[in-house]
């Protein structure tokens, strides 16, 4: 079933991310040009048989420690960005060297979290990706390391290039790595096998993975990532880099590369993927049952009644997470109101909003346009506020 169904996805798969990490990019010594080589080739291949292709590379900092003589990423974020800032150069340089071995043409793009946070820059993205493979340009997207600081960063392009994906409207994203996929274990434990196809709640079934001294993600960074991308309706396959082909066999549906995540079955909007992925969790509101139940099974706007306490200090129009009473994330959203006034209208009904604050501007904290529900809590619930298509 799973292979008809691979087969099926593969077909009509046109538009495709791929990520390359830090373990196949990078080496201590500098980049592995061979193997970019290789890949690259492989790429451009599947171009010339009609596919889009969007490359989300990791390495500019790696590619620029050897410069620097240090043999493991600093922690300091002054001298990590100053290793990206000498490695950004070499690594697209080499990128569009490859690529043009094979008629290629490449444009840089460059993205920082600052950056996607703002709706307009966030348009803009999607529209620059567009236009460039409109017109067969192959885009390589890295995270702007020369500029952002540690607490704004994406924190590893696997987060990156789950964003790309819902930028892009990407119809597949493949992550490579240095390892098979996910395991149903340590995959250094005996009896431990690799995960074919893992479904919703699945993807708790492997754990973290300690990142590599060259790159900044691990397994963990991967599940979060494809549960974000499955999220927004786009399938996930994470495969090993390190072998030749991996590209050709993951279309062609061979059952013994990777690991395929599937994606939900009501994908949310890209306005709502930006909302729940795209913006920062700038406080928390902690609500009652019934409010859960509301958002979840009824795909209702949260209002104040519901709302038993607000932490942070977030503005009008912030992203907030909305927790039930055991502590678990349910949603994400907009909020309609500062932390302080929110405060103020716990548990009070919306025709109290005006008397409590001396104004009024809406019913909702949270519009239920503006809540995006999370995947897990959708599954488990039933919840079907999220068809909103892939729009």
């Amino acid at each position: 079933m799973h292979r008809q169904y691979k087969h099926s996805l593969f077909r009509q798969a046109r538009r495709l991310v791929v990520k390359l990490g830090s373990s196949i990019v990078a080496t201590e010594s500098g980049v592995h040009r061979e193997r970019v080589g290789r890949i690259v080739a492989e790429i451009s291949r599947l171009h010339e048989d009609g596919y889009e292709i969007v490359v989300v590379t990791s390495g500019a900092r790696a590619a620029g420690l050897a410069r620097l003589g240090l043999k493991r990423m600093p922690t300091r974020i002054p001298e990590q960005q100053a290793a990206a800032a000498i490695g950004q150069i070499g690594l697209m340089s080499l990128y569009e060297e490859f690529f043009a071995d094979h008629g290629k043409h490449v444009g840089q793009v460059l993205l920082t979290a600052t950056g996607l946070r703002d709706r307009s820059q966030y348009i803009n993205a999607k529209r620059t990706l567009n236009h460039l493979l409109e017109n067969r340009i192959v885009p390589i997207v890295n995270e702007n390391d020369s500029v952002a600081i540690d607490e704004l960063k994406f924190g590893d392009n696997d987060r990156l290039s789950a964003l790309v994906a819902g930028l892009a409207e990407a119809d597949l994203l493949i992550m490579l790595t240095d390892v098979d996929g996910v395991y149903s274990g340590d995959p250094q434990t005996q009896g431990s096998k690799l995960v074919e196809v893992i479904k919703g709640p699945g993807l708790d079934l492997a754990g973290g993975g300690q990142s590599g001294r060259l790159g900044s993600g691990g397994m963990r960074s991967k599940l979060l990532a494809a549960r974000s991308a499955g999220h927004r309706g786009i399938p996930v396959v994470v495969a090993n880099g390190l072998e030749a082909g991996t590209l050709g066999r993951i279309l062609s549906a061979d059952d013994s590369v990777g690991t395929l995540f599937l994606p939900s079955d009501s994908p949310i909007s890209n306005r709502k993927y930006w909302i729940a992925y795209g913006v920062p969790v700038q406080g928390r509101l902690l609500l009652d049952e019934g409010a859960v139940k509301a958002i979840c099974e009824r795909g209702a706007s949260l209002l104040p009644a519901g709302v038993t306490a607000a932490h942070g200090d977030f503005r009008a129009g912030a992203c907030v997470a909305c927790e039930s009473a055991d502590g678990v994330e349910v949603a994400r959203g907009l909020v309609s109101y500062d932390a302080g006034d929110c405060r103020a209208l716990l548990g009070k009904s919306s025709s109290a909003i005006e008397s409590e604050l001396g104004y009024y501007i809406c019913d909702e904290l949270i519009h239920r346009d503006d809540l995006v529900l999370l995947r897990d809590v959708e599954e488990q619930s039933g919840g079907n506020s999220e068809r909103g298509g892939r729009k």
